[in-house]
């Protein structure tokens, strides 16, 4: 999981967009390096990651949806996309099959036609539901490819006034451009903050320590790492092999779903200073409080669920419905090192998540309020689509609010505002239970 982080730790700004091919230009003025010249003809051959996530059980789309104050003046995006998500050769660059060596994949770099990357489909402004709207559109995202005659990214831009925003701004990004992280951060990069328009955003920094090797405890910790490495390999090993959850609502198994299956997004905003309050009652860290709050709120929906085939429907939510022994777990893709083993790799990651039920993450937004391209940014509201779970959680601080994204294959899970219904009231229960106990 990417750690969201104490929010009260130092801050750090983004920097700019920087590229080789950028560097080169400033040295060599208008001209360009040699060899620079001939890395482009020749193509960068992509990481064994993003090749993983070209694979047909893996083919993974980063859906990032920015809800702005107000209307998106869309040639104002379009004269600064030029300036700053061009720069990078990922984003101006298209993915072809490399015949000259093993028919894998590599970057040639192109010309942009904007015109193609931006998409302004056309709304009409009497629409009774318009978050209904947004909702039905960006899932339809989910069920199609973007083609490869062009850089695998979009930007979509919904000019109508949603109940939390003013207009919706939607990337769609095909993951083998980067991680998560790298690619919010250059989506980030792109922005700047509303009181100081020049200045990128800031992020914090978890506090780092210097603690005395002896005195703190130092061989102890070593022990623990290495055993808690040690179990987490061998669970790895089993989680493949023979060890899976346990088939819940939830589960791949108890609806056929996973893969390229059209998914729906929805989110809910809640308040940081709430998860802050629990934190600092409980003394523990933001991270412990969304896993215990995506926890309770799992309990409640699953209790709710295994109530709802029972006889007796009613008070389900009272009663406690849950199997015993129940095993339900998560996961999270870490990056991998070099290997030419990319189709055992890419089956590897999909037979861990089949036996996995939930998908996990979390990142750390902006400090401040920022601007895409002078639009004022009310939420931010990152997710993905292709993997293999029916349930991914993505939690996203930005200021002081939190906002919990949930990407569901329907036919597992039909009902996903009610799950985010589960995951705000337990918020609220613990809260509740913080304060009644006397801890703040």
């Amino acid at each position: 999981m990417e750690p969201v982080g104490d929010q009260d730790s130092r801050r750090q700004a983004l920097r700019p967009i920087q590229t080789k091919r950028s560097a080169a230009r400033e040295v060599e003025g208008d001209g360009k390096n040699p060899e620079d010249i001939k890395e482009e003809e020749e193509g960068e051959a992509l990481s064994p990651v993003g090749r993983i996530f070209h694979e047909t059980c893996f083919n993974v789309y980063v859906i990032a949806i920015a809800g702005c104050k107000t209307r998106i003046n869309v040639d104002v995006v379009k004269a600064n996309l030029e300036h700053t998500l061009l720069k990078h050769p990922r984003f101006s660059s298209l993915q072809v099959k490399d015949v000259k060596k093993d028919g894998g994949m590599k970057w040639v770099p192109t010309k942009v036609d904007l015109d193609k990357q931006i998409i302004i489909p056309s709304l009409h402004h009497t629409i009774s539901s318009p978050d209904k709207m947004v909702e039905d559109y960006i899932s339809n995202l989910s069920k199609t490819y973007i083609d490869y005659s062009k850089p695998l990214w979009e930007l979509h831009i919904l000019n109508i006034k949603t109940s939390d925003a003013e207009s919706v701004a939607v990337f769609r990004i095909h993951h083998s451009l980067g991680d998560g992280m790298s690619l919010m951060s250059l989506v980030l990069a792109c922005s700047r903050q509303i009181s100081n328009p020049k200045a990128l955003p800031t992020l914090p920094v978890k506090k780092t320590s210097n603690p005395d090797p002896v005195n703190s405890g130092r061989i102890w910790w070593t022990i623990r790492l290495v055993w808690n490495t040690i179990i987490d390999v061998l669970m790895f090993l089993a989680t493949t092999l023979f060890l899976k959850d346990t088939m819940t609502p939830l589960s791949n198994g108890w609806k056929k779903g996973g893969g390229h299956v059209p998914r729906r997004f929805v989110y809910r905003t809640v308040s940081l200073d709430d998860i802050k309050l629990i934190k600092n009652g409980m003394k523990t860290t933001i991270n412990d409080v969304v896993m215990g709050v995506s926890l309770a709120g799992l309990s409640r929906y699953l209790n709710r669920r295994y109530g709802e085939t029972k006889e007796d429907k009613g008070a389900t939510q009272k009663k406690n419905n849950l199997p015993k022994n129940i095993r339900l777990r998560a996961t999270v893709i870490m990056n991998i090192r070099p290997s030419p083993g990319i189709h055992v790799a890419a089956f590897l990651y999909h037979r861990v998540m089949n036996h996995t039920t939930i998908c996990f993450s979390n990142v750390v937004g902006p400090m401040e309020e920022i601007g895409f391209y002078g639009h004022p940014m009310a939420f931010l509201a990152p997710s993905v689509y292709g993997q293999p779970h029916g349930l991914m959680i993505h939690f996203q601080s930005y200021i002081n609010k939190m906002t919990f994204v949930l990407s569901v294959d329907e036919e597992i899970i039909p009902d996903p505002n009610r799950l985010c219904d589960d995951l705000e009231e337990s918020l609220k229960f613990i809260k509740d239970a913080v304060i009644a106990r006397g801890l703040v």
